[in-house]
Parts: structure tokens; C-alpha cells; sequence
């Protein structure tokens, strides 16, 4: 029996780095300029949905990011919403999500698009 693959791979792409990190607790994260997967092979949809969030972290700057993107994840709890509605309801998952299917999406996106969600 083979013990589990925990070791970090990473391969250069155009545009971010792909990292797999097989203890991921999640399927997957940007964090620029680093998309990190749990799985080896992503389908072309979470990078795309990845990419989207590096293109907002490149936007806001990272910290600013991620200290938007907690307090908007913060105040939708506070709006008694689930953990699973509340990260669905943050202004940057909603344009990610809604857009990570459209692969072409990033070429015309426009600066700060995230607003309009």
C-alpha cells in the first residue's frame, strides 16, 4: 500500500504559478501570483475562477483584498447567513462564480468589474 502524496508540486503557467498542494482543504485559492489546487490536472473552470481572483487581487492590491473580501464574508454572518451562503454572497465569489465557465471572460473583463456584482 503506498503511503498518500503530501509533498508540493508547482508548474510555471502564463500568467499565475499552479501549485498542488494535496492537503488543500479546499479545491482551490489564489493567492497571488500562486493559484493553489488540492488536485494534480484542475478542469479549465477553477482556474478560470482562480484567475479571476488574481486579476481582483492585482486590482485591490492582496492585502486590501483579502482584508475586503473577510469583512464582507464577516458582515454576512453577522447577516445571519450560513457559512456556505455568506462565502457564495462575497462580492468576489459572486463574479467569479458567475463568470468562471466563460474562459474568454478575463480578455474583455473590465477594471474593478467585481463592483457590478
Amino acid at each position: 500500500m503506498s503511503s498518500p502524496k503530501t509533498s508540493i508540486s508547482f508548474h510555471l503557467r502564463q500568467g499565475y504559478i499552479l501549485l498542488i498542494v494535496p492537503y488543500l482543504q479546499v479545491s482551490g485559492m489564489a493567492l497571488f501570483p500562486f493559484i493553489l489546487v488540492q488536485k494534480g490536472n484542475p478542469s479549465k473552470i477553477l482556474v478560470n475562477h482562480e484567475r479571476i481572483h488574481l486579476r481582483q487581487q492585482i486590482e485591490l492590491g492582496i492585502v486590501f483584498f483579502y482584508l475586503w473580501y473577510l469583512i464582507n464574508y464577516g458582515v454576512n454572518r453577522l447577516k445571519g447567513m450560513t457559512h456556505n451562503q455568506a462565502y457564495h454572497q462575497i462580492i468576489f465569489e459572486r463574479e467569479a462564480y458567475r463568470e468562471d465557465e466563460n474562459l474568454g471572460y478575463l480578455t474583455k473583463r473590465k477594471w474593478l468589474a467585481f463592483l457590478q456584482y
